[in-house]
């Protein structure tokens, strides 16, 4: 089954694989703090009753959440430049990342939110704080207690998404895998390696996740019945 298979051209490419997966990590680490960013601020906007900011973060949101990855990534791609602006490949994927994931991470950070008991907020309020003051000490410390594991759920689909940049010549892990598959034509040995590189990512983030959940407590006791 395996007399075909190539491990010598792997290793030959794997310098290649290399460097993609460092650049995958950091493109996908500025890629989630830009989400972050966007996240929060969406998530602030959508709180307020003020129609005129709860409104467009409520549309924004849909709109992510309804249409495809690769449409935002395609018309950031093709439409901004039809719109004047032209932006490098890197950049538009770092885009398309950010404001994508952001929509999601608006969710989750409103779900910590509104988790955070009303009892507390009123003490806050009672004790003269700020809205802004509230937020700080009260309601975000314990929000981001809560919504740290589901944020690493994020990070990891973030990580499985940036697979798509490699659809606009973004030297990123899948496009060594392309690369490979083109130049030797061997796509089991270039997707193989991919998947490999992939699912090591993957437990990283999954290890880091269960982690965190230990650090902060969230771990279901188990009976001992």
């Amino acid at each position: 089954m395996l007399e075909n298979f190539s491990f010598r051209t792997i290793v030959e490419y794997l310098p290649l694989f290399g460097q993609g997966l460092v650049a995958t990590v950091w493109l996908s680490l500025i890629s989630f703090a830009g989400a972050l960013a966007v996240g929060i601020v969406l998530c602030a906007m959508n709180l307020q009753r003020e129609r005129f900011l709860q409104v467009p973060a409520k549309i924004y949101i849909d709109v992510i959440r309804a249409t495809p990855l690769l449409v935002q990534l395609y018309f950031l791609y093709f439409g901004l430049p039809r719109l004047g602006i032209v932006l490098p490949e890197l950049v538009v994927g770092i885009l398309a990342l950010s404001l994508n994931s952001g929509a999601y991470i608006a969710e989750i950070i409103r779900a910590g939110i509104l988790s955070i008991s009303r009892g507390q907020i009123e003490a806050g309020v009672a004790s003269g704080m700020t809205y802004v003051q509230r937020m700080r000490l009260v309601i975000l410390p314990q929000a981001f207690r809560v919504t740290i594991p589901p944020l690493l759920g994020q990070a990891i689909v973030l990580v499985k998404d940036s697979a798509l940049l490699s659809l606009i010549s973004v030297a990123e892990l899948t496009r060594a895998g392309q690369l490979l598959a083109s130049d030797r034509f061997m796509p089991a040995e270039g997707f193989i390696t991919t998947a490999a590189c992939y699912l090591v990512l993957y437990y990283g983030l999954k290890g880091l996740a269960a982690l965190s959940e230990g650090w902060l407590g969230l771990r279901p006791v188990r009976s001992r019945a």
